[in-house]
């Protein structure tokens, strides 16, 4: 059965997040280089949700990458704040 789901998100153009590196206890670190908070868990959209000042923040997929084995978003903490 995951077989087959790798197979159709693959044949879709999409991948599930593990297999994008981003996975919950991953730091995140912000436009700045500034470090976040470690990834609390993913969507299945891919967007990534962490605690941020004792709230829950949901990260956009279309923001997030990871380069050289860390997950970024294109985002700064402020911006981060007043996603609801």
């Amino acid at each position: 059965m995951v077989a087959f789901a790798s197979l159709a998100m693959a044949q879709e153009g999409t991948a599930p997040a593990s297999a994008t590196g981003i996975a919950a206890g991953k730091m995140l670190v912000g436009a700045n280089g500034a470090r976040l908070g470690a990834v609390y868990r993913v969507t299945e959209d891919g967007s990534a949700q962490l605690i941020l000042d004792g709230k829950m923040v949901t990260v956009p997929a279309a923001t997030l990458s990871v380069v050289d084995g860390q997950v970024k978003t294109s985002l700064t903490k402020g911006e981060i704040r007043k996603l609801h």
